[in-house]
């Protein structure tokens, strides 16, 4: 019995693994790509509703720089957990800006043909922290 539960458990789980790593490469060749300044490259992972939100690459790469500098250009970054919300994959991850501060950013994931795209970015409220 044991083993029946853990070949089910392992086929649950290779796919939400691969799903994970999927994920975090896309946001990580974003981050890198901004971290180059290069938007052309940044824009590739965006969905194509954000795509056409923002038309070209330079208009996107402005509205990332301004909007959210501690994404353009972060000291470093920790994946948080994936999760399910209303349909979609919500990835959480924390990022250290350039300055020391601390942000907490969900990257909403779509699945396209071309692949998982980022289909948009929010700023978490920071935690409140107790002393």
């Amino acid at each position: 019995m044991q083993r029946l539960l853990t070949a089910v458990f392992l086929m649950v789980a290779a796919p939400v693994a691969a799903q994970d790593t999927e994920i975090r490469s896309v946001i990580e060749g974003q981050m890198q790509a901004f971290q180059n300044e290069d938007s052309a490259a940044a824009f590739d992972y965006a969905s194509p509703g954000i795509q056409g939100m923002f038309g070209t690459p330079r208009n996107f790469g402005m509205m990332v720089r301004r909007g959210y500098p501690m994404v353009w250009n972060n000291a470093e970054t920790q994946f948080l957990e994936l999760r399910e919300r209303n349909g979609a994959l919500w990835q959480k991850i924390r990022i250290r800006d350039e300055a020391g501060g601390l942000h907490l950013m969900d990257y909403r994931m779509v699945q396209t043909e071309e692949g998982w795209q980022i289909d948009g970015v929010v700023e978490l409220p920071a935690p409140d922290v107790g002393v």
